[in-house]
Parts: C-alpha cells; sequence; structure tokens
C-alpha cells in the first residue's frame, strides 16, 4: 500500500522533517510532482541540509528514493544535491531511482521562466523562476524531453529543436538570455543524471507494492498551490494534492492508504496570491523572526498570519487526509493570545468555503481567540506534559477539520516531535 504525506496550505508546512521522521517504518519514498522550488529542510548529524527534488528518506540507508514522472526534474539542481548527499556517506548510486518519464528542465525553460514573468508587472505570480511552469507547458504541449530521452542517440537534435522553439518564443517577448554558462553546466549534469538508475517507474513501484513493500508517497508545495483546486492564478503548476500521487507515480488509486496531511499551526506563504488571515502588524513580524519564516529554496520573508481553518478544512476534504500533523508549534510558545479562522467574511457575510476566485474578492477573516499556553514546549516528549491549552487549540482544530490531529511538531530537530 502507499502511503501519502503532503502539505495542506502554501507550502513550506515542514514535510521534509515530517517525511524524515516516518522514513524508518517505509522502505520506499517516492516523489510524485513539482520541481526544484521544493525546499524540504532535514537537520542531518545537526546539520541543516535543504532537498529540492531528492525524496527525503535519502538519509536513511535502508530506503530506496523514486522521483516520479510527475515531477519536473532539473539534472544541475540534482547534482548538487547528490554531492550534497554523497557527502554524508550516502550512496545515491544505490538508493536514488528516476522515472524513465520524469520531464527534464532545460536551461531554456529557466530563461523563458524569467521573460514570461518579467512581463507580468504587478500581475507577477511570485514564480520562482527555476523553469518549472515552462517545463510542465512543454510537458502538456507534447514537446518535453523525458529522463528516457536521455539514454537516446536523438537526444541532442531533439534538445536543439526545443531550444529553438524556446528562443522564437523569447523573441516574442523581445527578451534575450545569455545561456552559454547554463548548458555548460546542465550538459555536465546529464552526463551524470545517465549514471544513476534510470527505471520504468510505474513498473519498478507496482512490483515492490506487490512484494509488500511499503511505500510513502512525498508532496511538494501545497494544497492551496495545487493548479486545479488551489488560489489560482498564484499556484504552481502541478497537482499537489493527494490525486496527483496516482498519476505521478503510476499506482492505482486503491493503493492508497493514509494521507497524512502536515500543516503549520499558524499560516505561511510566499509569493503573490490571497491570503486571508496575513497579518501586516508586529505580530506578523514576530511570527516571521520566531519561526525562521524564511524560504529555503528562494530565501524570501514569508508573509506570516493565523491559521486559517476555512482553507485547512477545504484541503483536508480534497484530499481525503486521515490525519494531520502540526508542526512550529513551539513558534505559538511566548503569544499571550492566539487566533483562528473560523469564516470568511464576504459583503457582510459569512461563508464557510474556500470561494472560485478568493483573489477577486474582499475578505476579512472572521477570527476566534484562545489563549497562549506561553509555556516553553520544546524538550516534551509525552502529549501529557502538553500544555492544557495548547490542547484546547488542538481540540478546537480537530473539531472544525473533522480530522485528527495525531502529531504536533515542537522544534526543527528529528526528535521533537509528539505523538498526540
Amino acid at each position: 500500500m502507499v502511503d501519502v504525506i503532503l502539505g495542506l496550505q502554501w507550502g513550506d508546512e515542514g514535510k521534509g522533517k515530517i517525511v524524515d521522521y516516518f522514513a524508518p517504518n517505509y522502505d520506499i519514498i517516492a516523489r510524485f510532482q513539482g520541481g526544484p522550488n521544493a525546499g524540504h529542510t532535514l537537520y542531518v548529524d545537526d546539520k541543516k541540509v535543504v532537498l529540492h527534488q531528492i525524496p527525503s528518506g535519502i538519509f536513511h540507508q535502508h530506503t530506496v528514493n523514486l522521483i516520479g514522472n510527475g515531477v519536473v526534474l532539473d539534472p544541475v539542481t540534482l547534482k548538487r544535491e547528490c554531492d550534497i548527499v554523497a557527502a554524508f556517506g550516502i550512496d545515491v548510486k544505490k538508493n536514488l531511482f528516476i522515472s524513465e518519464r520524469t520531464n527534464i528542465i532545460v536551461p531554456t525553460h529557466r530563461a523563458l521562466d524569467k521573460a514570461s514573468e518579467s512581463q507580468k508587472g504587478d500581475g507577477k505570480i511570485g514564480s520562482t523562476l527555476k523553469g518549472i511552469g515552462p517545463a510542465y507547458m512543454d510537458k502538456t504541449g507534447r514537446n518535453a524531453i523525458r529522463a528516457g530521452d536521455l539514454l537516446d542517440k536523438s537526444f541532442i537534435s531533439n534538445y536543439i529543436k526545443l531550444r529553438l522553439k524556446h528562443q522564437k518564443l523569447m523573441d516574442n517577448f523581445h527578451f534575450n538570455e545569455d545561456i552559454s554558462t547554463w548548458e555548460e553546466e546542465f550538459f555536465e549534469a546529464v552526463e551524470f543524471l545517465k549514471s544513476l538508475n534510470i527505471v520504468n517507474g510505474e513498473y519498478f513501484i507496482n512490483n515492490q507494492i506487490s512484494k509488500g513493500k511499503k511505500v510513502m508517497a512525498e508532496g511538494a508545495q501545497g494544497s492551496m498551490l495545487d493548479i486545479d483546486f488551489g488560489t489560482f492564478p498564484f499556484v504552481t503548476s502541478s497537482n499537489t494534492i493527494s490525486a496527483g500521487v496516482c498519476t505521478g507515480l503510476g499506482v492505482s488509486p486503491k493503493k492508497i492508504n493514509e494521507v497524512i496531511g502536515v500543516t503549520k499551526a499558524y499560516c505561511t506563504r510566499v509569493g503573490s496570491g490571497p491570503f486571508p488571515t496575513e497579518l501586516h502588524d508586529a505580530t506578523g513580524e514576530e511570527l516571521r523572526k520566531l519561526g525562521s519564516e524564511f524560504g529555503a529554496t528562494t530565501g524570501r520573508p514569508r508573509r506570516c498570519g493565523w491559521l486559517d481553518l476555512v482553507a485547512l478544512r477545504f484541503a483536508c476534504m480534497i484530499n481525503g487526509t486521515t490525519q494531520v500533523v502540526m508542526t512550529k508549534a513551539d513558534v505559538l510558545d511566548n503569544f499571550d493570545e492566539l487566533n483562528v479562522c473560523t469564516a470568511y467574511q464576504v459583503n457582510g457575510n459569512d461563508i464557510d468555503e474556500v470561494p472560485y476566485q478568493m483573489n477577486k474578492m474582499n475578505i476579512d477573516p472572521k477570527l476566534q481567540s484562545f489563549a497562549g499556553w506561553k509555556t516553553n514546549t520544546t524538550k516534551i516528549k509525552e502529549s501529557e506534559a502538553l500544555p492544557g491549552v495548547m490542547k484546547n487549540y488542538i481540540n478546537f482544530i480537530n473539531s472544525y477539520i473533522e480530522t485528527p490531529v495525531t502529531y504536533v511538531s515542537n522544534g526543527p530537530g528529528r526528535d521533537q516531535i509528539v505523538k498526540v
């Protein structure tokens, strides 16, 4: 069977740590969507490691790690990550596998991303400029180069055709970018990528499941950035929800078991787009400071606000979430008062559903207040030791989203997590 770990907000929920925590219970960790805009932060031997494309189970020697066909893969980023991982004594050529159908990000994808975003003015979506959107466009446009193609003798000619297509598009943008250095890095990284295990991903994973192996599917970004159900157009280019596991790995819905959703104890967002509970005051700044809320991939300061239960319940619904892990609960340790959003006020009316076009509405969050627990929770190991006020906060969330919070993360360390 396949269990899933994914984000329930706008990404940055701390999924990397949670996958790393659960990884010892699984034989295979598989990334099913997204690209190098992901930033999954782990602490290995007390050292901070940020993974962008390699699954977060890579530091467990017994675990096989698969990059699925739903991912768009940047060979340059992958090579850099592999070098970092290898420094910890991990043999990536032994336990990292890549689906043949995984689409490749080429240098002109990055240039196109930059060209497109530069044309949008105030309408910028906050792209990380990693080439991810253009790569997914080539996938749906049936122009993409895939990992399996790298092994074919026609690869270079296909690459040139794709580059020419992209250059014509950039001419329409009146945009020019010198990609010579990027190309040099790209082809060097492609040679490295060809030395890894490129496999028929769907047969690979289904054969493992048929042998009784346990699979954890790892998502990137968050549900509110899903291309269909997120805050469109301020979203990512893939399906970040649990349905994306089936198309991103080639597994049947019948094989999905647990769906573990990850949420912060508050909310953050990077880039543009609607954010009903965003705080533009000292409280928001305090959340940013205490939570070290700066993008793991971009370094950009994250926008911060109170927990949005309307959006969280929506995310649990569309994912079929069976349990929730709440991260960064310790960030709230010093606050006298906490708030959660229980409804959106639009034109004087309360609504408890996520609207179709949130960015076209003036939404005021209806907040419910809670007393803060004013206790250092970072050393707590057992649920019995959690402050009663904190349990009240969690219980209210449980009842509102109709999904149990089963774990609380109370710090960045591997062992800083409490089963509730």
